[in-house]
């Protein structure tokens, strides 16, 4: 059982995300530790890109407040080995198939593996061209977080079979961003991913309420949770950490049935 999925063990987990760079390196690693000391079981790093397709307004204008600042990938896995220093939680990477090509798969996932990071989300790699990364991340024990969204429809099976680490079901069409209702029948997509893994499954888009999160837990294993933190970050920049405390604090506590 990999690290990632063992967070999920005996417990609804909370995973949050936040953008690597934003407003600082620095601020980073102590909003990541801020978040474990509030209760997140796992933490989603994104790496900044300048073509985020699956990001909505909030996290757009965070890899460009990143990425205005000169962050690159080797000053991510600097800070990840940093956090390393403090912290055994899991940590995932999200980011887009071209930064990963454009710095070399194998010297990628090595690096991952070296600095202790757990696992991967690439939004924009179709299951059919997975297996351009798939042996290469195994081989350095990193889980490819794969997503299954509303439209997957017949490939759920399919996408579930192989999957890794967890299970990222997108709640609801779009792009990320804060959602005041999610209509997406989860029951039905969930239950059909449970007739195929034993895999966690973890909902993502949108959620941003103690309320949402306390419904989602009930048929999930997860929730997670990234624009709302992001929100928090863009307003109170370099004084963010006890406001992503108290609403990290607030979501985990939601997540507790």
């Amino acid at each position: 059982m990999s690290k990632i999925t063992e967070a999920f063990k005996n417990q609804k987990a909370f995973i949050g995300f936040l953008t690597a760079g934003d407003p600082s390196k620095e601020k980073t690693i102590e909003y990541i530790l801020a978040m474990e000391k509030a209760g997140a079981d796992i933490i989603e790093i994104g790496i900044p890109f300048s073509d985020p397709i699956a990001e909505g307004p909030v996290i757009q204008n965070a890899n460009i407040r990143a990425l205005s600042k000169g962050i690159n990938t080797d000053d991510i896995f600097d800070l990840v080995t940093t956090v390393r220093e403090k912290s055994n939680i899991p940590l995932v990477f999200l980011t887009y198939i071209n930064p990963v090509f454009y710095y070399g798969y194998e010297k990628f996932f090595k690096k991952c593996k070296d600095v202790g990071i757990d696992g991967i989300v690439i939004p924009d790699l179709p299951y059919e061209e997975k297996g351009e990364i798939s042996d290469i991340a195994k081989n350095y024990e990193v889980d490819i977080i794969s997503l299954i969204a509303p439209t997957s429809k017949d490939r759920i099976r399919m996408i579930a079979k192989d999957a890794t680490g967890f299970i990222y079901l997108v709640s609801s069409m779009g792009v990320t961003g804060v959602r005041s209702e999610i209509k997406t029948d989860l029951n039905e997509i969930i239950s059909e991913i449970k007739s195929e893994t034993d895999i966690p499954v973890a909902v993502g888009f949108g959620i941003n309420t103690p309320e949402q999160s306390k419904n989602i837990s009930k048929i999930a294993d997860g929730v997670i949770v990234g624009s709302a933190i992001v929100k928090i970050i863009e307003e109170h920049g370099d004084n963010a950490r006890p406001h992503i405390e108290k609403y990290v604090t607030a979501m985990k506590n939601s997540t507790i049935i």
